[in-house]
């Protein structure tokens, strides 16, 4: 299952806004249209909007090739600077263009537009390539935290659709089930946009994978009744201390996670790292539309002109974390010693 993919010069997303009902795909032909995918969550997941937006800014510079270089770079640091607005939370966005841009600026002064196009397209294949070869390490690694048949409790997606393939913490979940240490996956139904409910039971469905559905605030007696030792999750933005920004819930079932005495694990790539802010306090929280909170399914659920607060990420502190999982390994506290040594690797 691929979430995304780059062929004939253009870009093709799996809408995941019509899921689990529909099984459509986004031909991508120009930089605006995947930045109306990535606004819109027909392309999620922190992994899998950085490759995005890297494909973007190809096809962005594609459209720039009849230009001198100094209008090609300047309209193709417009095109970044476009998408970067696009999600303010998920640090792989930034770190996709950042990375792609400097490649961008390492090219020799005399290059031509049409080389630039061609070496920008491979830096973001590159960088979808890194993605799977990455998630498949952190699966890996993941897996060895489960040595005995165990059920957990994940949150939102991290799966597959999540990512360019395999998925983060469900990619740690489908490692260990092959090794026979999953038995059930609980999946929060994740609220307001219902990720765990139409993506991660369909997902893990589709690859066998035992999956019972609960809504967001049955995690807690779940958990009091001993159905899940273990809750995975991914993130979206993780701080030089370790706090770990993900969608909006994450915090509260750490909290219970603490409460019941069973670990809490994150499951992200280095590149999910922000190693430019020193705490969650740090980190900008998207706030999303009312109508997400005020109706469901296209219905009016709540009374006309009430007032909605709708962040969709919450920040969940380090002192709730037992280990987070990376493809360099799995990290524990004191964090900022951890992180600290994963930045000299990431060098």
């Amino acid at each position: 299952m691929r979430s995304i993919a780059w062929s004939n010069n253009y870009l093709t997303l799996l809408n995941q806004t019509l899921l689990p009902n529909r099984l459509e795909y986004i031909e991508c032909h120009d930089w605006q249209r995947v930045a109306e995918a990535i606004r819109r969550l027909e392309v999620r997941g922190a992994p899998a909007i950085g490759a995005a937006a890297a494909f973007a800014l190809v096809l962005g510079a594609r459209e720039l090739t009849a230009l001198t270089m100094p209008e090609f770079k300047e309209k193709l640091m417009q095109t970044a600077c476009a998408l970067r607005q696009t999600r303010p939370t998920a640090v792989n966005l930034f770190w996709a263009i950042d990375r792609m841009l400097a490649v961008f600026d390492q090219l020799p002064g005399n290059t031509d537009t049409i080389t630039a196009v061609t070496t920008l397209e491979q830096a973001a294949i590159a960088i979808a390539e890194q993605d799977e070869a990455v998630n498949g390490k952190m699966a890996v690694h993941g897996a060895s935290l489960f040595t005995k048949p165990t059920a957990v409790l994940t949150h939102c997606n991290a799966g597959a659709l999540a990512t360019v393939a395999i998925g983060t913490a469900l990619g740690v979940i489908c490692k260990a089930w092959e090794q026979g240490n999953i038995t059930k996956v609980f999946a929060d139904e994740t609220r307001p946009l219902l990720q765990g409910a139409r993506l991660t039971a369909w997902e893990l469905m589709q690859n066998g994978i035992p999956v019972t559905l609960i809504t967001d605030n049955m995690a807690g007696w779940v958990m009091k009744n001993n159905m899940v030792q273990a809750v995975i999750v991914g993130a979206d933005r993780i701080a030089l201390n370790g706090d770990v920004a993900n969608k909006i819930g994450t915090y509260s079932v750490a909290v219970l996670a603490k409460e019941h005495g069973i670990p809490f694990y994150v499951a992200a790539p280095s590149s999910t790292f922000d190693f430019t802010i020193h705490s969650g306090a740090d980190i900008p929280i998207e706030e999303r539309c009312a109508t997400e909170i005020t109706s469901l399914g296209g219905n009016c659920v709540a009374p006309q002109g009430v007032d909605v607060f709708n962040p969709a990420f919450d920040v969940t502190p380090n002192s709730l974390i037992t280990a987070i999982i990376t493809e360099y390994g799995i990290l524990r506290a004191p964090y900022n010693q951890a992180i600290s040594q994963l930045v000299q690797k990431c060098k």
